[in-house]
């Protein structure tokens, strides 16, 4: 390299360093802005997630007791559509007969005792079927993933009350 070369470089080097040290302030303030920005929001959303978490303390128990009558339409619906079903009243009418079997048993319970005979007649068993443990399983499993969209909504409700702009 000749000197002409170097000192063409070293002047290429001065401008080029003049001119990062030119862009540098604006660079840092525009740095500094962000930041600012970016806690600003953090401490807006901060501010909101709790106004949104003192409403929600304070109205939970009315929220939560629309939740649990959210679904009593829905049952009595349930309630008259099983009623209405051949299976269920059939399966209503074989359970009646052990409930008919358990008054005769106390009953005569209550003859023995009356009569003063010892007590011979055996306590009422009860077994339940196994419809009734798969009915429940596909109701918990169907229940639980409405129960899951519900707490998605609540998610997001609470998101977006934080993220509104005022």
């Amino acid at each position: 390299m000749t000197i002409n070369e170097i000192e063409k470089a070293a002047e290429r080097l001065a401008k080029l360093q003049a001119q990062a040290e030119k862009l540098s302030a604006p660079l840092a303030d525009a740095q500094a802005q962000l930041e600012a920005a970016q806690e600003a929001e953090a401490t807006r959303r901060a501010e909101r997630g709790a106004v949104y978490d003192r409403q929600f303390a304070d109205t939970w128990q009315t929220r939560a007791e629309e939740a649990a009558h959210s679904g009593d339409d829905a049952h009595e619906r349930f309630i008259k559509a099983l009623s209405a079903e051949p299976w269920f009243a059939a399966y209503v009418e074989y359970r009646a007969a052990r409930y008919r079997r358990g008054h005769v048993l106390t009953e005569a319970q209550r003859a023995q005792r009356s009569i003063g005979k010892p007590n011979t007649v055996p306590e009422q068993r009860w077994y339940d079927a196994e419809i009734l443990d798969a009915i429940q399983r596909a109701v918990e499993k169907q229940a639980a993933e409405l129960g899951a969209q519900f707490a998605k909504e609540l998610t997001q409700a609470r998101e977006d009350h934080v993220s509104r702009k005022d």
